[in-house]
């Protein structure tokens, strides 16, 4: 075991000998990627639909490569794989949770294209038109998207710390800032069709370094994987309870429902965010969006292969205990495997690292971009677009990028703000209200032609409220030395997520909301029927001149 420990006591897994080639080539690459950002940012675009949705005019293919690249967040790549490489069988389930996730959104793709639709508003608006539906849903898309961008900034900034050899907590606060300001300006100059080429890119990127590190480590294990698992295993934490369910400790009391929940949330949840249906609206056809999910939960399966391994193999070349040393979620491991899996003072280790934290941060640049900008455009259709007085296409689309400075700054205030407290729970929480207030909501809307306004507004309103109610009464915010607050007590609710109660509440209150409402509960004009096919034309309409207002 070669990791170097500093005489300030953290954790320097590439040695001084390797640091400073890998930080220039690092700097390197984020140099050229804000270059090339510059010839695919549109900031003299003032056309809403080709900034939001590229125009309609992604291929499948192209779309499929960027759907996929949806799912390779930074928290994925560094949360979930330091999961698996510290509690093994659990973070092997929530891996497999995020494929699931695509077979869902698939379900769904064709009929949200076929729509005519892009955000949350315009589809809540297909049951319950008026600005009641749109508030409802800029509401649900703020909850879901600064605590994601809180998390994915917060990772963002434990990686680059630990990659110049300062893993300590006032560096990973300073690397947090400066890098959460550098992804920000590129969220705050990009569209839909230049992230959507950064998306390819990083698929790209990441599978091939994912290979390269995973094949590396099993090479030391003469080639044989249950040799590696079983290392894995006797390097653990907990070498008896590596391999089996439980063993993530702040669920391992909490029983078997708690598990069922957070698997729901996780499927569910995922599906329906917002920079997902975003980017299914930005398909040509429903046909053509279908066959990009088709490609994306290829690739997704794909990922998920090797984001496993490399978290195996993480836990059985680089060990639990300093694994852990970074943080108790493991955000360091794939870092940390690629500094081990080949020798030191090599060429070759400079280039594996390098290439590790190139993912890492096309996974924060492309993340924070896209889950920003999808917030952003709701603000700018459903609450801008749709207020008093004349809204010209120039106006929405300052007004986004005022949205996107606003968004990127709160978010990185409060993860800086909250930086000695574990928020990984906070992506539970955003995927809980998004399974409870935006998957119901669509299930109904396309699925069940009884649905209308009151059991549109008492899903998505029931379903945030209790989300919001539970977490906060939660193991995840007092009661455990895991909490956020552990020294208080006041977690009646016993379970670590909402989404046991929450989503089949939600699932009900539209239900019984819609069968009691003296409303008529036929789609309004520009909505479409549950076949999936346009029944109007007005909500597919695009924005009037500068002269008048925004049709829908």
């Amino acid at each position: 075991m070669t990791v170097h420990i500093l005489s300030a006591g953290v954790l320097d897994p590439i040695g001084s000998d390797a640091r400073g080639p890998v930080i220039v080539a690092f700097l390197v690459f984020i140099g050229l990627s804000v270059l090339w950002l510059f010839t695919l940012a549109s900031s003299q675009e003032h056309e809403p639909e080709r900034l939001y949705i590229a125009d309609r005019s992604l291929s499948p293919v192209f779309n499929g490569f960027a759907m996929a690249g949806e799912q390779i967040t930074v928290v994925t790549l560094l949360v979930t794989s330091g999961f698996i490489a510290l509690y093994g069988y659990d973070g092997f389930s929530i891996a497999i949770d995020l494929m699931l996730a695509l077979g869902v959104l698939l379900l769904l793709a064709q009929k949200i294209r076929d729509s005519g639709l892009y955000t949350l508003g315009d589809l809540f608006s297909l049951r319950a038109a008026g600005r009641a539906s749109r508030t409802a849903a800029a509401l649900v898309t703020l909850a879901i998207t600064i605590p994601l961008l809180m998390v994915q900034l917060r990772a963002t900034g434990i990686s680059v710390a630990l990659l110049i050899g300062r893993s300590n907590h006032g560096t990973q606060v300073v690397c947090t800032v400066l890098m959460g300001l550098l992804v920000g300006f590129f969220a705050v100059v990009a569209d839909l069709r230049g992230t959507s080429f950064m998306q390819v890119v990083k698929v790209v990127v990441t599978l091939i370094t994912l290979s390269l590190i995973t094949l590396l480590a099993l090479s030391r294990f003469e080639w044989n994987p249950g040799y590696l698992l079983s290392a894995a295993a006797e390097k653990s934490m907990s070498p008896n309870g590596y391999l089996s369910p439980g063993l993530w400790p702040r669920t391992a009391n909490l029983g078997s429902l708690n598990a069922v929940g957070e698997h729901i949330v996780v499927i569910l949840g995922t599906a329906v965010l917002p920079n997902l249906i975003l980017r299914v609206s930005a398909s040509r056809t429903g046909r053509s969006a279908r066959r990009s999910m088709s490609i994306a939960s290829g690739l997704g399966a794909a990922f998920v292969v090797l984001l496993s391994a490399a978290g195996f193999a993480a836990a059985a070349v680089v060990g639990g205990d300093v694994i852990r040393a970074v943080d108790d979620v493991g955000q360091g491991s794939p870092i940390l495997l690629a500094s081990e899996v080949l020798p030191h003072g090599s060429v070759a280790r400079v280039a594996l690292i390098t290439a590790m934290a190139s993912v890492a941060f096309l996974a924060a640049l492309t993340t924070v971009s896209s889950v920003a900008f999808a917030a952003a455009v709701t603000f700018a259709r459903d609450v801008f677009a749709q207020g008093k007085g004349p809204r010209t296409r120039t106006g929405e689309a300052r007004v986004l990028r005022l949205a996107l400075v606003a968004l990127v700054a709160v978010s990185l205030s409060l993860s800086t703000a909250i930086s000695r407290y574990p928020v990984e729970s906070l992506v539970i929480f955003a995927l809980c209200v998004a399974a409870s207030g935006v998957f119901p909501a669509l299930i109904y809307t396309f699925f069940w032609p009884k649905f209308n306004r009151r059991g549109l507004l008492w899903s998505v309103y029931g379903g945030l409220l209790l989300s919001i109610v539970l977490t906060v009464s939660s193991p995840v915010v007092t009661g455990t030395k895991n909490s956020l607050w552990p020294e208080l007590s006041f977690n009646w609710y016993p379970y670590y997520n909402a989404g046991m109660v929450s989503v089949p509440a939600a699932l009900f209150l539209g239900w019984i909301g819609s069968l009691t409402s003296p409303e008529s509960s036929q789609p309004v004009v520009g909505a479409v029927s549950t076949t999936g096919k346009d029944v109007g034309r007005r909500s597919t309409a695009r924005p009037r001149t500068a002269r008048g207002r925004h049709a829908g």
